[in-house]
């Protein structure tokens, strides 16, 4: 090891380019900016998707459809799940709070019961909504469907 070989630790320095600090120091005068136009500016920040005064993609591309501002969305939860959840649980009812404290829905969701996989232990499901075939399952299997 010697002197002339130290090298300071990766990452424990700033990059020292000092700019506008006189034509000197090789970064002077226009500071690395160039010449004239918005960038050479201080104060200029680019909005994002600014395509030097072309007219930007967002604006070029049609509007279209329709976004209904009544749409009411809800958490589907298929009968696979359930069937997880109650060999998971052991409970006999299972009910919104059920499925939140296990991660299925959050709190402010609307949850409808769907009717993908099968349904084999008697279980009482709470939920918002039930597809037809949801419920037809769930009351084969033994169960209750009931809409909150």
């Amino acid at each position: 090891m010697k002197l002339n070989t130290l090298t300071p630790a990766e990452g424990s320095t700033k990059n020292n380019k000092r700019i506008g600090r006189g034509t000197g120091s090789g970064r002077g005068g226009t500071s690395t900016r160039g010449h004239k136009g918005a960038k050479s500016r201080s104060g200029y920040s680019r909005k994002s998707g600014f395509e030097g005064g072309q007219m930007p993609l967002q604006r070029r591309v049609p509007k279209f459809g329709f976004t209904s501002p009544n749409r009411v969305e809800y958490k589907a939860i298929n009968l696979d799940t359930l069937q997880e959840l109650a060999e998971k649980t052991g409970e006999a009812t299972i009910n919104v709070e059920t499925l939140i404290a296990n991660g299925l829905a959050g709190k402010n969701d609307l949850i409808k019961v769907l009717g993908r996989g099968e349904l084999k232990s008697k279980v009482d499901v709470t939920a918002h909504k039930f597809s037809a075939s949801a419920l037809a399952a769930i009351e084969k299997a033994g169960g209750t469907g009931t809409n909150i």
